[in-house]
């Protein structure tokens, strides 16, 4: 079990994946996030999956960081985590409210299932994968 120091740097590392955006803190999210070819993002839709750092860091440049672009508000609810015996990695899960203005119209999610994989990498903790879903009930 990693002490509270470690738990409570990795539970601000996953709500930074979102609140970067709210100052649009561009370093600060790819600081956090791994840089290799095997970073991915699940998103809701299957046209916006993200496969390795340079496509991720593409979007960031090309889209977060538009005048278009303004973050309003995030929230991270029921946060469940969890580090495997080593410590040398961890998991996620959790409830996401994210809310931006594209062109001044709002923009977001509500109760986004919001899933992730953190790594610790030469001593530092970084997210390898994450994933968003919306549940489907029939």
């Amino acid at each position: 079990m990693p002490a509270e120091a470690e738990r409570l740097e990795v539970e601000k590392i996953i709500h930074d994946c979102i609140g970067w955006a709210l100052t649009k803190d561009l370093d600060r999210l790819f600081s956090i996030v791994a840089q290799d070819d095997d970073f991915f993002i699940f998103h809701p839709d299957s046209k916006s999956t993200v496969i390795g750092f340079e496509t991720f860091k593409s979007l960031g440049e090309r889209v977060w960081m538009k005048d278009a672009f303004k973050a309003t508000d995030f929230a991270v609810k029921d946060l469940r985590l969890k580090f495997t015996e080593l410590g040398n990695a961890a998991w996620y899960s959790c409830f996401l409210d994210d809310h931006a203005l594209w062109n001044g119209q709002p923009t977001g999610w509500d109760n986004a299932r919001w899933t992730g994989t953190l790594e610790k990498r030469d001593g530092k903790w970084v997210v390898v994968q994450m994933h968003f879903s919306f549940p489907k009930d029939d």
